[in-house]
């Protein structure tokens, strides 16, 4: 394990000496990556272009990312979000083991990421091949995929965030998630089926955490680590805390059964939108995102967490239900009436 452990050092300083002066372009890579982006930008693009589409994205990160969390309480390890800023990250600071994960796998970048695009590639690929016979046209969406993922994963060893062999595990799960997972995403089923989902996910990671602790397992070790070693200690965020992925997922779950069965949604749930009605709902979604982190939430971490639970189930509702409706209703009224002949 040592070996590995200097070899993946030996990597993370290969990437920094030889490919100097792009850290910000690492720090970008790693920020599309962000399994919290997933809820944020790619879930309303994915469900503005097919319904079925952007309720996968939605249900697949959230339960991959409950996975993820479960998976480094496990391993003894939690997202190691210290060393960036994404953490104060400098190419000129030689790297110490210390600063170095020991345990954080897998990566939850390409692990969630990994398999949150699954159905969004797969989706291209056969509109792809639908419109092509060439197999080097119907391969471009795989090989996207392949470069995307691939090069989160180097950006999270160039950050310092993860060993290369964290990354491959968060690679390879999060692409047997993905196509395990995505035939299987229950579409519109009853209200108390997601209120259960989002119960089992916050309880059952409750259970696992208190269990692991009272076994003496310390699963908040990383919090101290980085308070000790961060240069600036308000550089480590509180959406990075073991719970807020917790609060995260089980309001997203939660609030996608609310939505799905939101007065809202029953009336554009047949409703056709046009491409134009597609895009005014992403940029009005967007819109309502902004005030939304403007509100910013509060320092206390008990009610951060709760802030963070009411906000990702909010964010389903508006999406699915609330922006569309209101982008049909105004849609029609505007639109001229037809004469009859």
């Amino acid at each position: 394990m040592e070996s590995t452990l200097i070899a993946g050092i030996a990597m993370a300083e290969a990437l920094q000496n030889r490919l100097p002066g792009l850290e910000n372009m690492w720090l970008w890579v790693t920020f599309l990556g962000d399994p919290k982006n997933l809820f944020i930008f790619f879930f309303p693009a994915a469900y503005y272009a097919s319904r079925r589409l952007g309720i996968s994205v939605l249900w697949i990160t959230f339960i991959t990312e409950w996975l993820n969390l479960i998976f480094k309480w496990f391993l003894f390890g939690h997202r190691p979000f210290w060393w960036v800023h994404e953490s104060g990250y400098s190419s000129q600071t030689p790297i110490q083991v210390h600063q170095f994960p020991s345990s954080c796998s897998p990566s939850g970048h390409c692990m969630v990421t990994g398999a949150a695009l699954w159905p969004i590639m797969t989706a291209i690929s056969s509109q792809v091949a639908s419109r092509s016979h060439s197999p080097w046209v119907r391969a471009i969406p795989s090989l996207a995929y392949c470069t995307f993922l691939l090069a989160v994963g180097l950006s999270r060893v160039f950050l310092l965030a993860h060993f290369p062999h964290q990354v491959l595990a968060g690679l390879i799960s999060g692409a047997a998630l993905g196509w395990l997972m995505a035939p299987r995403v229950p579409m519109e089923r009853e209200l108390s089926f997601y209120g259960l989902t989002a119960l089992a996910l916050m309880l059952g990671a409750s259970l696992t955490y208190w269990t692991l602790f009272t076994l003496g397992l310390d699963l908040s070790w990383s919090v101290n680590l980085a308070f000790k070693w961060c240069e600036r200690p308000e550089w480590v965020r509180l959406d990075s805390r073991p719970f807020a992925s917790l609060s995260r997922d089980s309001g997203a779950a939660l609030g996608l059964g609310i939505a799905l069965h939101s007065p809202c949604y029953a009336q554009i749930r047949r409703a056709h939108l046009g491409n134009g009605q597609k895009i005014a709902c992403f940029m009005l979604a967007m819109g309502l995102l902004v005030i939304l982190e403007w509100l910013g939430h509060p320092p206390q971490i008990s009610l951060f967490y709760i802030f963070n639970f009411l906000k990702y189930t909010l964010w389903p509702c508006l999406v699915l239900a609330l922006v569309p409706w209101v982008v049909h209703t105004f849609s029609a009224q505007e639109a001229p009436p037809v004469r009859s002949s």
